[in-house]
């Protein structure tokens, strides 16, 4: 009964806020995209344009595409079986995790919005809409979970924890390189999870991190370091500005079987000298205190029979901590025992505003498949968005994060176009609706 009254409240949000009702639409008539995904390990922007890369790196200076020497058949599945597996790319290889995924894509568009329809097999027999938990431990509570790539996973100190995800990012045309090799303009050395990883001294001495305020090195793209090759160098916020302003940055969106999915929402960022949020406020946040590490908000027990999960009951049934709907304010007196789990996120539909709250989405997991229709509506005016219109042909890389694995370990495309209108100039062609 949860489940269906969370799915009735997602479908109800996007059909009152946009034109068609992506529920009814008739996707039978809609053509089908085969985009075929691969895993890439660590293969960064740095790599590929390293002596590392056999026969590639000269082909990338001279501003060749990926896809200009990895055209042949299967060519996708060949590389992430072979990046999969421990090597020079994957120095901590997931055991059983396959190489590759088909991801089926299908575009529409209306006079308001472009839907974008995807659909994926999970290589686990359950839908990936766990995140991570702060846990009691009989005196405190901590986070409990991590993504399988983490040390502690790895080591067998913790359970891999992490949402499944269906991420697009969009170029149109004014981020040099992107057609060519798409998302690899985003992933460097020193990010997360690849090699020569950032540690936070170096973070601290850095002027640009410094004068945004982060603490980590995440996405960014080459156009804002005075060294493309080197995260460490930076260039101005006022230069960074500009760079914005001239449209020089990526739209990422981001479906989130966890943390946007309960609340018919996919989250709205970009790309341009950090992985960042769109303008306004997203649809969720952090469910911890940022000095007692307790729970903000708990479930409401009157209305779901609970007020927290124990790790047995992970993965059976819907864990989601919606504000709105089913939480209350964390009761630290309410006979807390160890092992005790309550999300680290908590959801608000009602909460999100702003740019960051531009994209709907609806999505169901049935017999292995999950099926995702983001609605992105058209002709967005914020200086952090890219604009789709009718008749626009735009480049798109496509990304999936499955089997409780983040960052670098999710599937990737090669950079594809998807035409609204645009005849047979696309790959990827939105159908319009009547």
């Amino acid at each position: 009964m949860r489940k269906l009254l969370f799915a009735l409240g997602a479908i109800a949000w996007v059909t009152n806020a946009m034109a068609a009702d992506p529920a009814r639409i008739d996707w039978s008539k809609v053509d089908v995209t085969k985009v075929p995904l691969f895993y890439p390990g660590q293969s960064s922007y740095e790599w590929l344009r390293s002596p590392a890369h056999k026969g590639g790196a000269s082909r990338v200076a001279a501003g060749r595409a990926c896809v200009s020497c990895h055209d042949e058949t299967d060519a996708e599945k060949e590389l992430g079986d072979k990046l999969v597996q421990a090597g020079p790319l994957e120095p901590a290889p997931v055991v059983g995790k396959p190489g590759h995924v088909d991801l089926a894509v299908q575009a529409a568009y209306d006079d308001k919005n472009a839907y974008l329809r995807f659909q994926w097999k999970t290589a686990n027999p359950y839908p990936g809409t766990e995140h991570q938990y702060l846990r009691f431990d009989g005196h405190e509570w901590k986070v409990y979970g991590f993504p399988k790539l983490d040390k502690v996973v790895q080591e067998g100190k913790q359970p891999g924890i992490y949402e499944d995800r269906m991420t697009v990012m969009i170029d149109d045309g004014k981020v040099q390189g992107f057609a060519q090799q798409g998302c690899w303009l985003t992933c460097h050395d020193g990010q997360r999870d690849m090699p020569k990883q950032f540690t936070k001294e170096e973070v601290a001495a850095n002027p640009l991190l410094t004068a945004i305020k982060k603490s980590d090195v995440r996405k960014y793209l080459p156009e804002t370091r005075t060294d493309p090759s080197d995260w460490k160098t930076g260039k101005t916020v006022e230069e960074i500005a500009k760079i914005k302003a001239a449209g020089g940055f990526v739209d990422l969106i981001q479906w989130r079987a966890h943390r946007s999915h309960p609340v018919g929402m996919a989250d709205d960022g970009y790309v341009l000298e950090f992985r960042n949020a769109d303008g306004g406020k997203d649809m969720f946040s952090g469910n911890a205190d940022a000095k007692t590490h307790a729970p903000k908000f708990m479930w409401d027990e009157k209305k779901v029979g609970y007020k927290s999960i124990t790790a047995d009951q992970l993965r059976k049934g819907d864990h989601f901590l919606i504000r709105e709907q089913n939480a209350v304010p964390f009761d630290p007196n309410a006979g807390w025992k160890e092992g005790d789990l309550i999300p680290d996120y908590v959801l608000a539909r009602e909460d999100a505003k702003g740019s960051a709250a531009d994209n709907g989405a609806i999505a169901s997991w049935k017999d292995g498949l999950w099926t995702v229709v983001m609605i992105r509506p058209l002709g967005l005016a914020n200086d952090d968005d890219k604009a789709l219109k009718s008749g626009g042909v735009y480049n798109v890389g496509f990304a999936v994060h499955d089997d409780n694995i983040t960052t670098r370990g999710h599937y990737v495309s090669f950079v594809r176009t998807l035409g609204l209108g645009a005849g047979s100039k696309a790959d990827i062609k939105a159908v319009k609706l009547p």
